[in-house]
């Protein structure tokens, strides 16, 4: 629901109006129902609506309070907002409008920044004070709603997209080496950093504070964080799966809260099929969406990545509306410049599917539902954990993990990649990057099961937030709010203390794995690793059918492997192979060419790296240039 953004001009000058107005139709594909925009002093806030609840005009935003002397503007959705709304009419609150934006403006008047903590959803918001001359800023404990900001000499812009922050005079669009180098080595920014220089995402989980009096500062505190561990005390499995299927039950009800009509994400798997199963129930008629792929030229594992079938036999099951579409080779082509201007960077996998995905959903209604977030909590990705469960200490844990997850360059390249700015990245350890996402975990690793934990704590942190930001841009591209009931606050808070072996039934088989046997040890170890959600699974058996418990993990992925090269050879070869593409500016031509032909003359499968390098060029020709970028937005070009 939304986006937000605001400025504050350090010198004391009036915000610009005409700035902000231009802001507010750069985001007008986040909320195309209605805009405002509000100027105090050196402070302009700008919000544009997409109207999910209460959809009358006096929920519109920005929202004061003019007694507490406050001005909200805020995206997202808070599903308890009717609890917290009978807890602040016992207090003494009233409320003039049916909203759940009211209800954050109250609670935070009433409880401070200890309100964010009670929020049970997903949120991103900046409030001014004018009584204490300060702005705080704040963002959902997972990162499901994005926010970015720029403090230089001269402004402080924040926005729920980066577009709108570079749209300031302040702020420029130039590449960040030390974001390039993050990215290319892990696929994905475990700190701040963002593509762009001097733009950070602001971190989940955290309120930030600007004092517009000495405006040295945006103080940012943490109210949240994950934190994996093993119970304390042994609990009975039948009992622990009761009460996971009830709070499950719950967090799918509670986000179907809406004035509008909701539908659901259907792929071949458990989590969104059972999402589906539960709203099903509530919502008669229920519609469903699946994106499957043209496999005629696919191969090997790829052959396997269209589930348009399962989801059928889902909507069958639970006798939803069902739509689908199928992507061929060239979609992809067809779609990266605007897909690329609605991600303005990359982040994790390939994720153009879920472009065309949320485009087919936003067809039929406003909200959709998503299984996000399952396999994070519930240990979804073995192969992944068991890769560092067998550590002499936190040192070498650090050491495998972080090698694993190199996931685009290999090693003993990256630096020969990048060497055209070797001199802007040459003090930058990758490796402190990777051990600087656990710092706020726990150090106390004893067993294997405490380095699962701390790998699931990772992934969260990481891989999961990166998902997050991608469908947070790619839905709201379409004018589409996406839900992920699996991270309601109780199930989450349920999920990371369930212990280990609950969630990888083989996690002892794993260990005692002797690396110096003879044979394939590859095929012994991704045979002995392919578990994972056993509880989850168990529990879903109650709402989905046997033969979608017992399959295998499935990923949401397009058959690229095959198709570049394949049918989009020609298109990778034009974009990737050719020394005079804007990426090379930052990359060494030679040895970034011999990785792609590894690739397409079937040495190695480096389809991540290709997908990257493809999503960079884009980048490069859209945002490279500050001078083309801010016609671009002039001209509102999306």
């Amino acid at each position: 629901m939304c986006g937000i953004a605001g400025t504050v001009n350090l010198d004391g000058s009036p915000a610009d109006r005409k700035l902000l107005e231009n802001i507010s139709e750069i985001l007008t594909h986040r909320g195309p129902d209605g805009k405002g925009v509000h100027v105090d002093g050196a402070t302009g806030f700008v919000h544009r609506r997409l109207k999910i609840i209460d959809l009358s005009e006096a929920a519109s935003q920005p929202m004061h309070s003019p007694t507490e002397g406050l001005t909200l503007i805020y995206n997202g959705e808070i599903y308890n907002f009717r609890e917290l709304r009978t807890d602040l009419e016992k207090a003494g609150c009233h409320f003039e409008t049916a909203s759940d934006t009211e209800v954050v403006l109250k609670a935070y008047s009433h409880w401070g920044e200890k309100a964010f903590g009670r929020f049970n959803g997903m949120f991103a918001l900046a409030i001014l004070d004018k009584k204490s001359k300060k702005i705080t800023v704040a963002r959902d404990r997972y990162g499901i709603k994005p926010l970015y900001y720029s403090l230089n000499s001269k402004q402080f812009v924040f926005a729920s997209e980066i577009k709108a922050i570079i749209s300031a005079d302040s702020v420029g669009s130039e590449l960040s080496p030390e974001g390039l180098l993050e990215y290319l080595t892990f696929q994905n920014f475990f700190t701040s950093n963002t593509l762009f220089k001097n733009i950070n995402m602001f971190p989940a989980g955290c309120f930030g504070v600007f004092d517009l009096e000495s405006k040295d500062d945006l103080k940012i505190s943490r109210y949240w964080d994950f934190c994996f561990e093993e119970p304390k005390y042994q609990h009975d499995e039948k009992e622990l799966i009761e009460e996971l299927d009830r709070l499950f039950k719950q967090a799918v009800k509670r986000q179907l809260v809406s004035d509008v009509e909701i539908g659901s994400y259907l792929s071949g798997g458990i989590d969104s099929g059972s999402i589906t199963a539960i709203a099903a129930k509530s919502l008669p008629n229920l519609k469903t969406f699946t994106c499957g792929f043209d496999l005629s030229s696919a191969s090997g594992v790829e052959m396997g990545f269209d589930e348009r079938r399962e989801a059928e036999f889902m909507s069958y099951k639970f006798q939803t509306e069902h739509y689908e579409m199928v992507l061929k080779a060239g979609d992809m082509e067809r779609i990266l410049p605007k897909f690329t201007w609605h991600l303005e960077e990359p982040r994790v996998g390939q994720s153009y599917p879920n472009y065309y995905a949320a485009k087919l959903a936003s067809k039929f209604v406003k909200v959709v539902l998503s299984g996000a977030g399952g396999d994070e909590l519930f240990g979804g990705y073995p192969w992944r954990y068991y890769r560092a469960v067998v550590n002499d200490n936190f040192d070498h844990y650090v050491e495998k993990y972080y090698n694993y997850w190199q996931r685009l360059l290999p090693g003993d390249r990256i630096k020969d990649v990048l060497s055209p700015i070797s001199k802007e990245i040459r003090d930058i350890s990758t490796k402190e990057i990777f051990r600087s996402v656990f710092i706020n975990h726990s150090e106390n690793l004893n067993r294997p099961e405490d380095y699962v934990n701390h790998s699931l704590y990772f992934e969260a942190k990481t891989f999961l937030h990166g998902l997050l930001v991608v469908e947070d841009k790619l839905s709201m591209a379409h004018s589409l709010e996406t839900r992920v009931p699996f991270l309601d606050n109780d199930l989450v808070d349920f999920s990371v203390n369930l212990p280990t072996h609950l969630k990888l039934g083989k996690l002892s088989e794993v260990v005692s794995l002797n690396e110096n046997e003879p044979g394939n040890k590859t095929a012994q170890y991704f045979k002995k690793t392919r578990d994972g959600k056993l509880v989850l699974r168990k529990m879903l058996s109650r709402h989905v059918p046997e033969e979608v418990i017992s399959r295998e993990k499935q990923g949401f992925s397009a058959p690229d492997a095959s198709w570049f090269k394949g049918e989009s050879i020609t298109y990778v070869k034009n974009l990737l192979l050719n020394p005079d593409s804007l990426i090379y500016k930052f990359l060494d031509f030679k040895n970034t060419a011999s990785l792609i032909k590894d690739h397409l003359e079937g040495r190695e499968n480096r389809r991540l790296l290709i997908w990257s390098l493809l999503n960079l060029e884009n980048w490069n020709q859209i945002y490279g240039s500050d001078t083309k970028i801010k016609r671009l937005m002039n001209q509102s070009e999306k």
